[in-house]
């Protein structure tokens, strides 16, 4: 039987992918000499910080409805499947991206892009009377991330 997640399930992990993400930026701005620089990666930080409690109000407003799970699952493994998931695929603990920007930022890009496409797939595996469309959402959220992010790749190249 298919594990069916619902937008519980899926804002729990995306709460997840925001802190792992903020935990990322700060580290990196621990690697970087500049004081601009370092300030831009602690914004992001804050940015990641906000996106979790923004992920977090939304589980707060979903319905009954988006909240019912579809399977027997007594001791919440498809949430801990999930946060597993977050942690291994998506701003997972990896090799240091460097110490200039540049590459920090081209890492970051590429993980903001894994990112939505987790989403994407798990967006297929959430019927849509459980809360699909809040998946919807976060992808926004994540892809105003790509775009700041590329954005600053382009004014430092």
């Amino acid at each position: 039987m298919p594990n069916d997640f619902n937008a519980e399930d899926i804002l729990e992990m995306a709460v997840k992918i925001e802190q792992n993400g903020a935990v990322f930026y700060r580290n990196a701005a621990e690697h970087v000499t500049d004081d601009e620089q370092k300030a831009f990666l602690l914004d992001l930080a804050k940015m990641e910080d906000d996106h979790e409690e923004t992920f977090m109000a939304m589980k707060n407003e979903l319905k009954k409805a988006d909240t019912v799970s579809t399977t027997f699952d007594p001791d919440d493994e498809n949430v801990l499947y999930l946060k597993a998931l977050a942690d291994s695929k998506v701003f997972f603990k990896k090799e240091e991206p460097g110490k200039d920007l540049n590459t920090i930022l081209s890492s970051a890009i590429q993980t903001e892009k894994d990112s939505i496409a987790f989403y994407l797939g798990m967006k297929e595996l959430t019927p849509k009377n459980l809360g699909r469309s809040k998946i919807d959402d976060i992808i926004k959220e994540e892809m105003k991330h790509i775009r700041l992010l590329a954005g600053r790749l382009s004014d430092c190249t």
